[in-house]
């Protein structure tokens, strides 16, 4: 069944964790800081392993369709039940993006915001669990489904046996083994996109980083890596992986590490000695694009696209979340249009949050910034961050009209014909099996 045929109902926790429905609510989404009711046509069954998290210092809120209003639920509502009850959300797994965060309600801010996760709207129907989410990619590389996680342990034992004196390896032995990073263990599955972290540094301080936060902040989901590989660590990484992998792709920049472009010359080093030893598969870099000459440079050395990560396109909310340190938004979009007019294969990485990510200010500025640069693909990437503090942080105001994620997506779709929506950075050749010829205004890669 692809929707429910009727609207799920309201879900929340007690104090021990345990879920419970409430059927006489229905479920009710956010967007910015507005409750609203969720659209029938917009749910999906809980997608394969994602994951339910029960928000403290929360109060769920439910819709009353026979009054049409939004209620704040306080206490725990089934007969002979006492204690406080909590708001319970989502986190979907990777390759589906929110339409709605979840409804709740805090009487104030709490002294540390909630982790670093993305809050989905969920309700119940019928026995199963209902989210706000699309499947925005239908790449399989990160479902759940596709991970032997026994096999997964042995390769990654294997490998780290085999390269004792690769530290970037061991570092990805521990993001397979400890932190069950996806990419991580597509690497030991010797399959699709690999990662390569190469920076402990960072010129920017977001909000949302995953991997260094301050003590008030919200818990750090992963430690970040604490040495600079060297050219022949990196390779020894990624040159294997893009001569037998399957749609083979290697991706500097990672949620464990910092700023990729603080270690350029490292970069463009390693790029240099990758395409001696193989053309085959894709070289990736994920950043926040705030060098331009180094991006130049790594174009010139033979990388092949590049993802720049926004949580909005507007600059006072983008300078409010990243905090840049040495760099500014005009850098960012001049190494977007660097790596464009240098032929490369450029990714927005969009942080979403229904809700502002949709409004038409943000739209019709991201379209501008196509118009004026190009752009490839758009990755809509669900923001891990507390709403609440998010908008707070960044002193983000309601601006007039919002279309809705998928809205969003239908008139970028219509304005720009030839851009692409997805999630994961892809194989920029498909059939990895042959060398593909250098693209067209692309420099020579035999150095």
């Amino acid at each position: 069944m692809k929707h429910p045929a009727e609207m799920p109902a309201m879900i929340y926790a007690d104090e021990s964790g345990e879920i419970f429905d409430l059927p006489g609510l229905a479920m009710a989404g956010r967007s910015g800081r507005l409750f609203h009711p969720v659209d029938l046509n917009a749910l999906i069954p809980l997608p394969e392993g994602s994951e339910l998290f029960v928000l403290p210092d929360t109060m769920p809120v439910g819709w009353d369709q026979e009054t049409d209003e939004m209620l704040v639920v306080d206490e725990h509502p089934a007969p002979g039940m006492k204690g406080r009850i909590h708001a319970v959300a989502a986190f979907i797994s990777p390759a589906y993006t929110q339409t709605a965060t979840t409804a709740f309600y805090r009487e104030k801010m709490p002294e540390r915001p909630l982790p670093l996760f993305a809050y989905t709207a969920v309700g119940w129907w019928k026995g199963s669990f209902w989210v706000a989410a699309f499947r925005s990619d239908p790449d399989p590389r990160q479902d759940f489904r596709n991970f032997d996680l026994e096999l997964v342990r042995r390769n990654t034992s294997r490998r780290l046996h085999s390269s004792k004196q690769n530290r970037l390896v061991q570092h990805l032995g521990r993001c397979s083994l400890t932190y069950g990073c996806p990419a991580a263990r597509n690497f030991f599955l010797k399959r699709w996109e690999a990662p390569l972290p190469t920076s402990p540094a960072c010129n920017a301080r977001c909000l949302g980083c995953l991997s260094l936060q301050p003590e008030e902040g919200p818990p750090a989901t992963q430690d970040r890596i604490t040495f600079v590989p060297t050219p022949e660590e990196v390779t020894g990484v990624a040159v294997p992986h893009l001569k037998h992998a399957r749609r083979a792709v290697v991706s500097f920049g990672q949620g464990c590490e910092g700023e990729p472009l603080l270690q350029a010359q490292l970069l463009e080093e390693s790029v240099r000695l990758i395409r001696k030893k193989t053309l085959r598969g894709t070289v990736n870099l994920n950043t926040n694009a705030s060098r331009p000459e180094a991006v130049a440079a790594l174009a010139e050395a033979g990388l092949d696209s590049m993802r720049i990560s926004m949580n909005s396109v507007r600059e006072e909310y983008y300078s409010a979340y990243y905090r840049p340190k040495g760099y500014s938004y005009g850098d960012v979009l001049e190494s977007w249009r660097i790596m464009k007019e240098a032929g490369g294969h450029v990714s927005l990485n969009l942080f979403v949050l229904p809700g502002l990510t949709d409004e038409m200010a943000e739209i019709d500025r991201l379209s501008e910034i196509i118009e004026a640069n190009g752009l490839d693909l758009v990755q809509l990437r669900n923001h891990n961050i507390d709403p609440d503090w998010y908008l707070d942080s960044i002193g983000y105001e309601y601006s007039g009209t919002r279309t809705g994620i998928q809205g969003m997506v239908k008139i970028l779709k219509k304005r720009f014909p030839g851009l692409k929506f997805g999630y994961f950075n892809p194989p920029l050749d498909e059939d990895s099996s042959q060398k593909r010829p250098l693209k067209p205004g692309r420099p020579s890669r035999s150095r």
